[in-house]
């Protein structure tokens, strides 16, 4: 399925909301909620679409998925190098996308940003106890680099080596 990936506009914001809101919603009825509405908001969400950290994968015009794209992530990876990795958080897929790659999609588009960054690493987090999740990540290549206890909750922390550093 051909996807576009673009920057999400300042304009967009209710959009990439509703599809983050769309997925935690499907989340919360196989399991527990992933992202409360605190998290996936308009409000919560405008200064990062903003700052140009959120991307929308599209298909004929609609948005098919949504993912967050950070240069740092000092919360969950605080002793990571400087400039070494891009992070990858919040992949969301509206429903009628499920099951036609589009995580995939953004999950390429992401490894190819990173090599033309000339960053090293495509990392990303997951909660530990989310077997399904970790799993998608796995078969898409990404190796388990460690467990992190957040206070809250355990986090799974993932790593895919992408380039040599420049």
């Amino acid at each position: 399925m051909p996807l576009t990936i673009l920057c999400a506009k300042a304009s967009e914001v209710d959009l990439v909301s509703s599809v983050l809101s769309e997925a935690a919603d499907w989340v919360a009825t196989i399991g527990p909620r992933l992202w409360g509405q605190r998290h996936v908001s308009a409000d919560a969400i405008t200064a990062d679409v903003i700052a140009g950290l959120y991307y929308i994968a599209w298909f004929q015009g609609e948005a098919a998925g949504v993912v967050r794209l950070q240069l740092d992530d000092t919360e969950f990876w605080p002793e990571a190098v400087n400039a070494e990795a891009i992070y990858v958080h919040r992949l969301a897929v509206r429903r009628r996308y499920a099951g036609k790659a589009v995580s995939d999609a953004l999950l390429n588009w992401a490894v190819r940003h990173c090599n033309e960054l000339g960053r090293r690493y495509v990392r990303l987090d997951c909660a530990a106890d989310r077997p399904s999740l970790r799993n998608i990540y796995e078969r898409f290549g990404f190796t388990l680099h460690s467990e992190r206890d957040m206070g809250r909750f355990m986090t799974t922390r993932y790593q895919m080596k992408v380039t040599a550093a420049t």
